[in-house]
């Protein structure tokens, strides 16, 4: 006997033997089995395997492996403590520093919070509303938790809302995520934010009921692949479906009738996290909340330093201009000036907490300017400078023009290059001196990018070439201006 499919389901492991075995049982005793039969048969099969890949344990599978207690939280709100009180310290009249204070504040009472906060999301028309309305009426433990919808995802309005949106998410102990049918690529994209953000999430494919059974089986299949489990499926509003009553005497009564929502399983499935894991979910947030909170003001304490260090920066170029201007060297030899770099490793280095020796600071210059010739910036940075210098010949042959101002733009590559690198470091107070060449090595890479737009360059030399040359020669800069302008 040959049957052929219409419309295929997938289905696998248990639920496909399940089915097989059924067919072959069935053999001898089906004559024709046709469309509606098998699939009917596959359904069953596939529903029972469903059923048991959907057990709570996929839900809680999430939460045991976030490694997360008590004394780790607190933990993660002293260094975010650590973080303000050192910008405290270095700017203490900061805009910032009262509402920072205010917010670690909160988070230590927060440890103890007994409401749990459900945020409700996905994208238009997905039944949040009616989700809520429902889980209200049924969920058990509903007077300590907090069901809030948000507002719509992906309503691709060309602004920052689904950012805006995520970041409200963010405050939630655990997140129900709505869909009615198989995963977008951009829902998918944000489950896989809200998990690489340790934020607990269920999906819940809702609306189950307006496909065919065997359809609706295939989509929570594909999405239990995609997802890995911890997905259920829904109908907080079922279709209404028609009802006919045929009376005694031959007539037909027919209305219209409401099923009741099919809610069993999520009901399930929040009522067993939240009655077991509910003092983790509060910590898992807190614990989130915590490095949100030390970021920004790690940013702010960034800002603060930037502000110090950019003067520096600044003084090194044009000192190591004018030592290469006066004292003119091959140009694949002009990091000669690495004593100048080492100073400024230093002063730097005191700016942010990385408190180097002269000794120290000198292997950090070398280090540097060996990175520096392997990567190949010297040359690359001396052949765009002197691309815009020859623009006018008296100037190009006048002294050590060339290697002053590559002097002052490779001492800048490597100030800012250095301000970045500490910049990505755990604040603390002398936090070390070691250095993580790779880490280097990428940072200037990423700087000297930024600073070879053309544009940059022809403002530096302009600045550069006025600096360098003496006063008696500034007619002939006024060409440079016009050329490189």
């Amino acid at each position: 006997m040959v049957v052929k499919l219409q419309r295929p389901i997938l289905v696998g492991g248990l639920g496909l033997s399940f089915s097989l075995w059924m067919l072959d049982s069935w053999h001898d005793s089906i004559v024709q089995v046709g469309e509606f039969g098998l699939l009917s048969a596959l359904a069953v099969g596939g529903g029972l395997w469903l059923f048991q890949q959907n057990r709570p344990k996929d839900s809680l599978k999430q939460l045991d492996d976030m490694l997360v207690d008590r004394a780790t939280v607190e933990s993660a709100i002293a260094k975010t403590e650590t973080v303000i009180n050192q910008l405290a310290q270095e700017s203490e009249n900061h805009p910032a520093l009262q509402t920072l204070r205010e917010q670690i504040a909160q988070l230590s009472l927060e440890l103890d919070r007994q409401e749990i906060k459900v945020a409700v999301t996905g994208g238009k028309s997905v039944g949040k509303s009616t989700l809520i309305q429902v889980l209200k009426q049924n969920l058990e433990t509903q007077n300590l938790v907090s069901l809030e919808e948000t507002t719509p995802l992906f309503r691709e309005t060309g602004d920052n809302s689904d950012a805006v949106v995520l970041a409200e998410v963010a405050k939630s102990d655990f997140v129900i995520f709505l869909t009615n049918g198989d995963l977008t690529d951009s829902e998918f994209q944000t489950l896989q934010q809200l998990k690489a953000a340790n934020q607990p999430t269920i999906l819940v494919f809702n609306k189950q009921d307006q496909y065919l059974a065997d359809e609706s089986a295939s989509i929570l299949l594909s999405l239990k692949q995609r997802m890995q489990g911890n997905v259920v499926a829904t109908a907080a509003s079922p279709i209404a479906i028609k009802v006919r009553k045929h009376e005694a005497d031959g007539a037909v009564q027919e209305w219209m009738e409401q099923p009741t929502a099919d809610i069993q399983q999520l009901t399930q499935h929040l009522g067993e996290i939240f009655a077991q894991q509910r003092q983790r979910l509060v910590w898992v947030t807190t614990m989130r909340k915590a490095g949100l909170l030390k970021a920004e003001a790690k940013n702010w304490l960034n800002g603060t330093r930037r502000d110090r260090a950019t003067p520096i920066i600044e003084q090194y170029q044009w000192i190591a201009a004018a030592a290469a201007f006066a004292n003119p060297v091959p140009a694949l030899d002009i990091l000669a000036t690495a004593a100048i770099n080492a100073q400024m490793v230093m002063d730097l280095g005191k700016i942010y907490q990385q408190k180097f020796s002269l000794e120290q600071a000198q292997t950090v210059a070398g280090t540097m300017g060996s990175l520096m010739l392997k990567l190949g910036l010297v040359e690359l940075s001396t052949k765009a400078i002197s691309t815009v210098l020859k623009s006018n010949a008296v100037t190009f042959v006048a002294g050590g023009v060339v290697q002053g101002v590559s002097a002052a733009y490779l001492t800048r590559v490597a100030g800012l290059s250095l301000v970045e690198y500490f910049q990505q470091q755990e604040i603390a107070i002398d936090s070390g001196t070691g250095l993580n060449l790779e880490n280097l090595r990428q940072t200037l890479q990423r700087v000297f990018q930024q600073n070879q737009q053309i544009g940059f360059l022809q403002g530096f030399v302009k600045q550069s070439v006025k600096r360098l040359l003496p006063e008696v020669q500034q007619v002939e800069v006024v060409g440079i201006q016009k050329a490189v302008g």
